[in-house]
């Protein structure tokens, strides 16, 4: 099962939102794209179609960037996948197509869970 660079750059931009959720300060599109090494064009498309579907906020000006809207515990990177794949959602994941064996998508949930246990 491939995951195209465009869902993996959202999962990985959504992880870091979500390391940083409840700190009060917007996250910069630059200081993701410097720490993963993701291009900072693609990510701004990214981060604007998860902003389009209600995951992500934005905070305009010099101190602005980008938030997670739910707590990390309300949002599956199932639903992040089938945003940025276009699949429809039922708003848990379920409508994902990768399968839930596969090695990406096992590193990706251990993310994940790792990233809820910081936040508890």
């Amino acid at each position: 099962m491939k995951i195209s660079a465009k869902t993996e750059y959202a999962c990985i931009a959504m992880l870091e939102l979500a390391s940083r959720y409840g700190s009060g300060e917007p996250v910069r599109i630059r200081k993701i794209a410097e720490r993963h090494d993701v291009p900072p064009r693609f990510l701004v498309q990214i981060l604007l179609q998860l902003k389009g579907a209600g995951l992500v906020a934005s905070t305009r000006g010099a101190a602005g960037g980008y938030h997670l809207l739910h707590p990390p515990e309300r949002v599956s990177l199932g639903e992040v996948m089938d945003v940025i794949e276009g699949t429809p959602s039922n708003g848990n994941g379920k409508g994902c197509s990768a399968s839930p064996d596969s090695p990406a998508v096992k590193v990706l949930m251990q993310a994940w869970q790792d990233v809820r246990s910081v936040e508890r």
